[in-house]
């Protein structure tokens, strides 16, 4: 493309648009100087960046007037974007390279820190052409970059780039210092990674690819080659334009769910399928400068989403969400660290478990209070309960009590410790925790603190989600809204969802349309009933029902619906029993009136 015609190209895009030239250069990731002097046709981007620039455009207009404004796409729709089916190709190629040298638990601990440099290195390499287009040609950005780290997200030293990885480039070792291996070549790549980038140390560096064991080798150069071989077709290219936000996030989600499906095992960690960190975001409609805290945060997933659908509603505000996150697994908290930087993300990750060890704190006996509050943590997850009753953030106690066995309600509990006066939050949880206790003649606790929430009119919302979304159990689960100082308007009642139909067949798990996810996220926001999809109840209908919030309880739309909890189906049937009995005896008495 000419530079005139380049240039035109850019200045129609902004005025379809409606952005300034400040707004349309921090879009494509320039200085607004670069930008200027593109859209008067004085220079034209190099290839790298002119490729990056038109995958933007070109991307944004194919959404246009389509259902994919939300974001997210099943199967990666928007150009250039690399699909999941295409990223779960290259994580088994990958892991087929290796077959047979390692045990399948085992291949993650190869394949992921690779990932991790490709990752990095390809985003280091658009930061590179982005900073060339500033000052003029390449070789002077690596220049200024070399003696200023800081320009870039993650900095990668030459010798560990992806390009002299792979072979495709050559670099002259200092003398002695020569790899003598390509598995000893890349643990020098990570660590040299690492000696930059402290914040990755203790993940990516845990692994010795050269290590050798009764004098064979763990994994051998060749299986390594093939790897990186892999990794390195043009197609998967992991640059900041190139994948979702929380890719690293959704690889490891898929090796850990892969290799254990491999062992008949059950992954150990629970991520929350990308569709429903979406609509949780939608739920939440954050606002700019808000406060969120995702205490179970992962790879950070949830909270990227809030920031890009806040972005979403507010295009022109240059106020970012503030974004809090705990984790306690090393690898998901190394992760979470690197998607907050690389995508801009304003906040603070810690480290730690948060029900033993909230680390987000305003002094030792209290807990720093937020705007947004989203979380998928472990369901049905059991604590000492000695943690519980002797909480020194009084967390439990006084909230409804302490919870024994389960602690779906624990979690809960925590969420509103957390909420700002106002404060609003989404937790997705097993169905259990709505309904365990209810029609039992026996005291529950969990039925105790549901009942307490609902008395305070603390539940703003229940959603019931399609069976089969999350991949470690086909459970539907459900999303429990909650918000702190209700509106006039939803004083005294709970909108119960039942979306347990709104959902796509998918290979191996179903998935939530993004109509869906708009159908969903409107009529929350609407609040008003729907037949066989929403009810607005009263906390007395709730206290009728003996506390269960279950929305297919309430709101039948399928045959499956007729299904309902155990205890409710014995009190029924021991109705229908007295009933019959009844229509029984004045049977008899009839019968032996006519046969006088």
């Amino acid at each position: 493309m000419a530079t005139n015609d380049f240039a035109q190209v850019l200045r129609d895009y902004r005025v379809k648009k409606g952005l300034t030239q400040d707004k349309m250069a921090k879009l494509l990731g320039v200085s607004y100087p670069t930008l200027n002097h593109w859209e008067a046709g004085k220079s034209k981007p190099q290839k790298a960046r002119f490729e990056v620039v038109m995958k933007i455009i070109e991307a944004d207009e194919d959404m246009e007037g389509s259902d994919t404004k939300l974001g997210v796409s099943r199967g990666g729709s928007r150009r250039g974007i690399m699909s999941i089916a295409s990223m779960e190709q290259m994580l088994w190629d990958a892991a087929c390279s290796i077959r047979g040298q390692k045990d399948a638990p085992k291949f993650k601990d190869y394949i992921f820190p690779l990932l991790f440099i490709k990752r990095l290195s390809d985003v280091f390499d658009d930061e590179v052409a982005r900073l060339a287009d500033t000052y003029g040609e390449r070789d002077t950005a690596l220049k200024v970059l070399e003696a200023d780290h800081s320009l870039v997200r993650f900095y990668i030293p030459l010798e560990a780039r992806w390009n002299v990885l792979s072979g495709r480039e050559k670099f002259d070792w200092p003398r002695g210092k020569t790899p003598k291996t390509l598995g000893e070549q890349v643990t020098m790549a990570i660590r040299a990674i690492v000696k930059f980038n402290p914040t990755l140390a203790g993940v990516i560096d845990r692994i010795d690819f050269n290590e050798s064991r009764h004098g064979e080798r763990e994994i051998s150069d060749a299986a390594l080659k093939k790897v990186i071989e892999q990794f390195s077709d043009p197609k998967y290219r992991l640059g900041l334009r190139d994948v979702e936000p929380d890719f690293l996030g959704r690889c490891y989600e898929y090796l850990l769910r892969k290799f254990a499906e491999g062992q008949g095992q059950a992954a150990g960690e629970f991520f929350t399928p990308t569709e429903v960190g979406f609509l949780i975001a939608e739920l939440m409609r954050p606002r700019p400068g808000e406060e969120c805290y995702d205490y179970a945060c992962g790879s950070f997933g949830l909270l990227i989403k809030l920031q890009l659908v806040s972005r979403r509603l507010d295009p022109l505000s240059k106020i970012p969400l503030k974004l809090y996150g705990q984790e306690l697994q090393a690898e998901s908290y190394a992760i979470a660290s690197m998607n907050k930087i690389i995508h801009d993300m304003e906040g603070k990750i810690e480290r730690g478990d948060s029900m033993v060890n909230p680390k987000f704190r305003e002094n030792n006996s209290q807990l720093k209070k937020f705007d947004i509050v989203v979380a998928n943590p472990m369901w049905n997850q059991s604590f000492d309960p000695e943690v519980l009753e002797n909480d020194a953030f009084n967390r439990f106690e006084s909230t409804g009590g302490v919870t024994n066995g389960r602690g779906d309600w624990a979690w809960l509990q925590h969420t509103l410790a957390s909420m700002k006066d106002g404060g609003r939050a989404a937790v997705v949880l097993d169905t259990g925790a709505v309904t365990r206790g209810s029609g039992s003649k026996h005291e529950d606790k969990e039925r105790n603190i549901r009942k307490w929430f609902i008395e305070q009119d603390l539940i703003e919302g229940v959603i019931l989600l399609p069976d089969n979304l999350f991949y470690n159990t086909g459970s539907p689960g459900v999303i429990i809204l909650l918000r702190k100082n209700k509106p006039k308007d939803r004083k005294g009642t709970i909108v119960l969802i039942n979306a347990s139909q709104e959902f796509k067949k998918g290979a191996p798990k179903n998935y939530l349309a993004e109509v869906g996810i708009k159908k969903i996220s409107d009529a929350f926001a609407k609040g008003t009933s729907v037949d066989k999809f929403v009810s607005v109840i009263s906390s007395d209908d709730v206290a009728k029902a003996d506390f269960n919030l279950l929305p297919s309880a309430y709101i039948q739309n399928s045959i499956t619906d007729l299904i309902r909890p155990l205890p409710i189906l014995i009190k029924e049937l021991k109705t229908v029993e007295v009933q019959s009995e009844k229509i029984s005896a004045e049977l008899n008495a009839i019968l032996k009136q006519l046969s006088k």
